[in-house]
C-alpha cells in the first residue's frame, strides 16, 4: 500500500517538475508569488493576511495545473482544430483568468493601504 502511494506521489511531482520546465505560465506565476511573498514581509502584512496570500498562490497553481492537464489531454485526443476541444480549452483558460483577476483583487485589498 506504502509503495503504491509513493508512486503517485513521484508521479505527481514528476507532472511538477515538467510543468514547471515546460509552462511559461508556470514561470510567471511561480515569479508573481515570490513578489507577494517578498511584499508581504517588507509590508509586515499580519498573519491572516499571509495566510490568504499562502491560500491564493497554492489556489492559483492549482487551477493552472488542471488547465495545463486539460490542454495536454485535448492535445492527446486530437491536434487538429476543433470546435469542441477548442471550447474546453477556452473555458480551462477562462477558470484561470476569472481567478487572477480575482485574486488580483484580494492582493490588492491587502497591498494597496499598506503602500498608501
Amino acid at each position: 500500500m506504502l509503495k503504491h502511494h509513493t508512486i503517485s506521489v513521484r508521479h505527481a511531482v514528476d507532472g511538477l517538475i515538467w510543468a514547471l520546465k515546460t509552462q511559461p505560465n508556470y514561470k510567471i506565476h511561480l515569479f508573481l508569488s515570490t513578489l507577494s511573498i517578498f511584499g508581504a514581509f517588507i509590508l509586515k502584512i499580519s498573519y491572516l493576511e499571509f495566510l490568504l496570500i499562502v491560500f491564493l498562490i497554492t489556489v492559483g497553481l492549482v487551477i493552472e495545473t488542471i488547465n495545463t492537464g486539460l490542454e495536454q489531454t485535448t492535445d492527446a485526443i486530437d491536434k487538429k482544430i476543433r470546435e469542441d476541444i477548442k471550447i474546453a480549452k477556452d473555458v480551462a483558460a477562462a477558470a484561470m483568468l476569472i481567478y487572477a483577476i480575482g485574486a488580483t483583487i484580494i492582493a490588492g485589498m491587502i497591498f494597496l493601504p499598506k503602500i498608501l
